[in-house]
């Protein structure tokens, strides 16, 4: 999955939308229905049930006896065609796997990084080290050479599990990682040879230890609040802060999310975001491992659209650049096949039908579903603001459309969407280990958010002065503005530390101004920030663009060096947006640039 490697998301296609399936929506009274719409209430039908797991070790041995002969991961091993493994192979495979590492290696209590594409071995690997005495550090797979041997250093790693893509950049600093003890390649069967060994190689030395009576692996008990998982934040290897998270942390996400979203053993996930992410590695992981669902994994963005209708999964997570990328792929074709009208027009009738209980969502939108897999029912938001009506044009053709919140600290869930009570413009409510609050609001209720959770980290790894400066008091400074409304739903608004403070003490938050600004089509991407006026006055609002020049092209007959009057079209654009904004918040400023931003792992830009 190169999600980042080239730093943007490739193109990929959807079908031509023919729309002849209406023969639903035949002979209903419109007016009839408006009448029943303005009289009839939305029912809420939860909150649900919740777990009470302590531990992951819990979740893994209850789910993979329960479920032992339900698919469990999904994959192209062969680039060809998707195989499955059940959730016995899988168990077994943790069990081999983590007891070599332990009786073969001897590397009980070390700390060991995965590093690796989504792949098979990179889930057996993470759970046999969360089931047993060791800490995994979960490395991000597209950081430079220099910056995995700096973070394998500074974590003080006694073994590297890593992919056979990663081969080369691990064999590239061998010689300069001398704590390191053991080098596992995943998929491999090469035989033990100094430091180097092949992971099936161990789980086949684990199988024989198992069968000739070695019970040990599933006999390690597990501290519920001991020191388990390292994660390091985006930024560079000096500035990049190790997160340490425990098996509580992990749990309660697992037993938070459940009271609020019903997941059944049918639903399948597809993995599209990398591993090493808390949100992936938690939400789009052990969630599902907990209630016997199964995981598909995207071969990589370009093949996004056949690995749906390969696999016909229920449920993705998101992060809102690739959710916005498949509304706007979707719509050029809608557009394209001058089905603008009719597909409104199904939308408005459909929203009627449903206010009176009959959905036919999913059979007049059946050629949507169809180019999504044909069974999608839930996309799950995070990582960054998404723009309302990309949610509600989802929610419009049958999606359930789920906003989450959290940070790699809160392991990630803090807030999230109720299923049964969803808002467009918010991120939920605080989840049930959850409390937040709004520190020092202004006049418009907004302020840094504030967050006490059981899903909060134990502390930055070495940082103990670090730690302090965001907890106080058990509360956590998230650095995220924002609000609650009267219906107790958090909205947020901007980052602390890309406020823009105007000469006279107003506070303006970019990400506001940009959703406004990605709204224009002839926008690929864009970031807002000051810039000095270099008189000392006031800052300038200016607005950084990246074009799209193929849209540019096609809609206004301007080529990509038409510099003049392109930067025209930008100006009569912004005016546009302008009229949307407060006096003090307008663009006042416009630069172009050819080149896309640099971005982070969840794909946001990166603003320095």
């Amino acid at each position: 999955m190169n999600i980042l490697k080239d730093k943007k998301i490739p193109e990929f296609k959807f079908p031509k939308f023919k729309f002849d399936n209406l023969s639903e929506l035949n002979n209903i009274n419109i007016e009839e229905l408006k009448k029943v719409k303005n009289n009839s209430k939305n029912k809420k039908s939860g909150p649900y049930p919740s777990t009470d797991y302590k531990t992951i070790k819990e979740i893994f041995d209850k789910s993979t006896k329960e479920y032992k002969d339900r698919e469990f991961i999904l994959e192209k091993f062969d680039k060809k065609n998707y195989s499955s493994i059940t959730y016995g192979k899988y168990r077994e495979d943790v069990i081999y796997f983590g007891t070599s590492i332990n009786n073969v290696l001897n590397l009980q209590n070390e700390k060991i990084a995965i590093i690796g594409e989504n792949t098979y071995h990179w889930y057996v690997s993470y759970m046999s080290l969360l089931c047993s005495s060791q800490i995994a550090v979960n490395l991000d797979k597209d950081i430079p050479v220099n910056e995995i041997e700096n973070l394998v250093n500074r974590s003080g790693v006694s073994a590297i599990i890593y992919s056979s893509k990663k081969k080369s950049a691990i064999d590239k600093i061998k010689n300069d990682l001398p704590a390191v003890k053991y080098f596992i390649e995943m998929n491999s069967e090469k035989e033990l040879e100094e430091k180097d060994v092949g992971m099936q190689y161990l789980i086949n030395l684990g199988k024989d230890r198992v069968e000739l009576g070695d019970n040990s692996y599933m006999e390690i008990p597990i501290d519920e609040e001991e020191f388990k998982v390292l994660i390091f934040t985006s930024g560079t290897t000096s500035m990049s802060k190790g997160v340490m998270i425990c098996n509580r942390n992990l749990a309660q996400n697992i037993n938070a999310v459940s009271s609020i979203v019903k997941l059944y053993p049918e639903d399948r996930f597809f993995s599209v975001l990398p591993l090493h992410h808390t949100y992936e590695s938690t939400i789009g992981y052990l969630l599902p491992l907990a209630n016997g669902c199964s995981i598909a994994i995207c071969e990589g963005l370009r093949y996004l659209v056949d690995n749906l209708k390969d696999t016909k999964p229920t449920a993705i997570l998101a992060v809102p650049l690739l959710i916005e990328k498949v509304y706007s792929k979707i719509n050029e074709n809608i557009k394209k096949g001058k089905k603008e009208n009719i597909v409104n027009s199904m939308i408005y009738m459909t929203n009627l039908l449903k206010h009176v209980n009959i959905d036919l969502k999913k059979k007049v939108f059946k050629e949507i579903h169809q180019s999504l897999g044909g069974n999608i029912r839930i996309i799950v938001s995070a990582a960054a603001p998404i723009d309302d009506k990309v949610i509600k044009w989802f929610e419009d053709i049958g999606i359930v459309m789920l906003q989450g919140y959290g940070l790699t600290e809160t392991a990630p869930i803090a807030a999230l969407t109720p299923e049964y009570d969803r808002k467009a413009g918010t991120v939920g409510k605080p989840v049930s280990c959850a409390k937040i609050k709004i520190d020092s609001p202004n006049e418009n209720g907004e302020g840094e958010i504030l967050i006490k959770s059981d899903t909060l980290m134990l502390g930055y790894y070495e940082d103990e002065e670090k730690t302090k400066e965001v907890i106080v008091d058990g509360w956590f400074k998230s650095g995220d503005v924002g609000y609650i409304d009267g219906d107790g739903d958090i909205h947020i608004t901007g980052r602390c530390k890309n406020v823009i403070v105007t000469k006279n003490g107003k506070n303006i938050y970019p990400e506001e101004i940009e959703l406004l600004l990605n709204d224009l089509k002839e926008i690929k991407e864009c970031i807002v920030c000051g810039r000095d006026s270099g008189r000392n006055d006031d800052l300038v609002i200016t607005a950084v663009i990246v074009p799209d020049y193929e849209y540019i092209e096609k809609e206004h007959n301007l080529k990509k060096d038409s510099k003049e009057e392109i930067h025209e079209l930008f100006n009569k654009k912004i005016k546009e947006v302008n009229k949307k904004l407060s006096s003090y918040k307008v663009i006042k400023n416009i630069e172009i640039r050819d080149i896309e931003f640099e971005k982070t792992t969840t794909m946001k830009i990166k603003r320095h």
